[in-house]
């Protein structure tokens, strides 16, 4: 998996599961996924070493990774909006469009 696509995927994994946290490792990851501050930046801000941060982000992440791996909600999501990609392709000329896109939905 590419950084970005890495950095996307922690990015959704945080949004769906991110409840699941301590306060703290949503905190730090929040900082350091969707704000993008550099480990210092988080270090400096919350006056700890940049240590901790680095401990609260692998922490956090291996926790995210947990839970999807036991509830699965973004793979199947991505499975389903592939697999709805697909379907549209197939049936774009169809004229039962509609009631496969009220499907869909």
């Amino acid at each position: 998996m590419e950084l970005l696509e890495k950095r996307i995927y922690y990015i959704e994994l945080l949004h769906v599961y991110g409840g699941l946290l301590s306060n703290t490792q949503f905190e730090i990851l929040t900082d350091y996924l969707d704000c993008d501050l550099s480990i210092s930046e988080i270090a400096d801000n919350r006056g700890i070493s940049r240590a901790a941060v680095e401990d609260a982000i692998k922490k956090g992440m291996k926790k995210l990774d947990s839970f999807e791996e036991t509830v699965g909600y973004v793979t199947k999501k991505d499975k389903i909006l592939k697999n709805t990609a697909v379907l549209r392709k197939k049936f774009e000329n169809c004229e039962e469009i509609e009631s496969i896109e009220e499907v869909l939905k």
